[in-house]
């Protein structure tokens, strides 16, 4: 039934491809970890995972235990970093599905192992640094002694050690790069003790977009947004280099037209008749709505393409159906409307509604909900 639904995400595993390639090109020789938590960002997680892999990325990294179950049940079977601790309950399942655990809390490290010794399984453990973004991690003079505590407990393998940047995106690299020094430093006083570090990551798109890793001896970056041809935060538009990668929107929004009517002057459509129609003109009613994930703000001065022409909202999104202000042009039930994407000459990307809602590609195409049916192509 949701396949045949009149509104759908179109997902271009083409242009993903491509984004993947050109991302690992860029790069190498770090390794390229494709991040695929939140459903690939709305994009399909186990869709998205296979593509990259057999694109040039060497492993994934998720978010969530139950993420990393849904790709291995899939049979993925490449490295699957979890980027941050998980409760207790969650460490049988990390481990006996052979997911990277993040580590950095040492009461944790002890209740991990023992797991791990219980199942007789070795399971391999990154530890994240916290080198100013003061989310999650330990801190740095606290790092070689959760390093060795990881080190010495004979179930765990230390496979790694990153950090996470808080203002990648940010012209202006001062404080990236006094996180990069201090995580660094936290990196070789683990290896003064004769620990080995197999992996050691900074980076996340952009980051290794604008290689703000270099010199650090980092063997892979955690690529995410990028990789969907959303390049960086629309607010700071910093990525630099982005433009010369040529990277694709993957996603993008369809609708078919379910309804058309002709609505005299002065009448207003929708909830609170917001909109009084400055002359004569066809409305068309489109069937989704912000329980898809289109952002109920977005009607104020958002777009719609139908017959390759920006269409304004009528009036207030609702939860199932928009309504878009055609004029005088002919349009008729079954049309296709473009929400985000290409349509004749015209575009609108998830980084102008973002631009518009005060936000950030990223939560647009994460809030395109489940029950929009993903079509993909390529």
């Amino acid at each position: 039934m949701n396949a045949q639904r009149w509104a759908w995400a179109q997902i271009d595993l083409g242009a993903l491809r491509h984004n993947v390639a050109a991302l690992a090109a860029h790069m190498a020789p770090q390794q390229m970890w494709a991040v695929v938590k939140a459903d690939a960002y709305g994009h399909g997680a186990v869709e998205c995972a296979r593509v990259a892999l057999q694109s040039g990325a060497q492993g994934l990294c998720v978010a969530l235990v139950q993420e990393g179950i849904e790709l291995r049940q899939a049979g993925i079977n490449a490295p699957i970093l979890i980027m941050s601790e998980q409760p207790e309950e969650q460490f049988r399942d990390i481990i006996s599905y052979g997911l990277i655990a993040t580590l950095y809390n040492e009461a944790t490290i002890v209740r991990f192992a023992r797991t791990a010794s219980e199942l007789e399984i070795m399971a391999s453990v990154h530890v994240k640094v916290d080198s100013g973004m003061h989310r999650v991690g330990v801190q740095p003079d606290n790092a070689v002694r959760v390093a060795s505590l990881v080190a010495e407990s004979q179930w765990l393998t230390l496979d790694g050690m990153f950090t996470h940047l808080a203002t990648a995106d940010v012209a202006d690299t001062q404080f990236a790069q006094q996180q990069v020094s201090t995580f660094m430093l936290s990196v070789e006083q683990v290896r003064a003790l004769e620990i080995e570090v197999r992996h050691v990551h900074i980076s996340n798109s952009a980051s290794a977009i604008r290689k703000l890793d270099t010199g650090g001896g980092c063997t892979m970056a955690r690529v995410g947004i990028a990789m969907y041809g959303i390049p960086g935060d629309v607010q700071t538009n910093s990525f630099g280099a982005a433009h010369q990668l040529d990277l694709r929107p993957v996603m993008s929004v369809h609708a078919r037209v379910s309804h058309v009517q002709r609505v005299a002057a002065g009448q207003g459509v929708s909830y609170g008749l917001k909109r009084p129609l400055e002359s004569d003109s066809t409305i068309a009613t489109l069937p989704l709505g912000y329980a898809d994930g289109i952002p109920r703000g977005i009607w104020e001065s958002g777009s719609v393409l139908v017959h390759g022409t920006r269409r304004a909202f009528a009036g207030v999104v609702t939860m199932d159906q928009i309504l878009v202000n055609c004029a005088n042009d002919a349009v008729s039930i079954g049309d296709e409307a473009v929400l985000i994407g290409t349509q004749g000459p015209e575009l609108i990307t998830a980084n102008e509604w973002a631009n518009k809602m005060g936000t950030i590609g990223y939560e647009i195409v994460c809030a395109i909900s489940a029950r929009m049916p993903r079509n993909y192509i390529n």
